[in-house]
């Protein structure tokens, strides 16, 4: 279910999302969508066995490792890859399934769904955040950045 009134009421009510995927790579889209959530109040939590913190959060093996309650499980992951993820979201009591763009698992949806979870597929969370909270500025983003020249770190 993604229309706009359900997506609207989602990213109101539920702020915490565990990101399966998320990179440390400033570059990569998991990054910048999970940062920009960040950036909106949302609690992230990043859920790749290859980090140990992603920003500033602790970062998780798996959605059954994390020890806090999650209410968005955002999956970054190929298609094929959802089913599992959509059982250990359910296993953890998460309330919506979100499949990023580009990815569409019907039958991990359908089984999210049946458990009583909601979810949505083939679409971003920063993209709905932006276009549904005033969040898209005239070149599509909002990056608080003028210089063409990365930032020190």
């Amino acid at each position: 279910m993604d229309d706009i009134t359900t997506l609207r009421r989602i990213l109101a009510d539920y702020r915490v999302i565990a990101v399966v995927g998320l990179s440390a790579q400033w570059h990569r889209p998991s990054y910048f969508a999970a940062k920009y959530m960040q950036e909106h109040g949302y609690r992230i939590i990043p859920v790749n066995p290859q980090y140990s913190e992603i920003l500033g959060e602790k970062c998780y093996p798996s959605l059954t490792a994390i020890p806090a309650r999650v209410d968005i499980v955002d999956c970054f992951q190929k298609t094929e890859r959802i089913q599992p993820l959509a059982e250990q979201a359910i296993a953890i009591g998460a309330r919506v399934l979100w499949q990023q763009i580009g990815v569409c698992n019907h039958a991990a949806a359908a089984q999210a769904i049946a458990a009583g979870l909601e979810s949505v597929m083939d679409r971003c969370v920063k993209i709905e955040h932006a276009r549904l909270f005033g969040g898209l500025h005239w070149m599509g983003v909002n990056t608080r950045v003028i210089s063409s020249h990365r930032p020190q770190r």
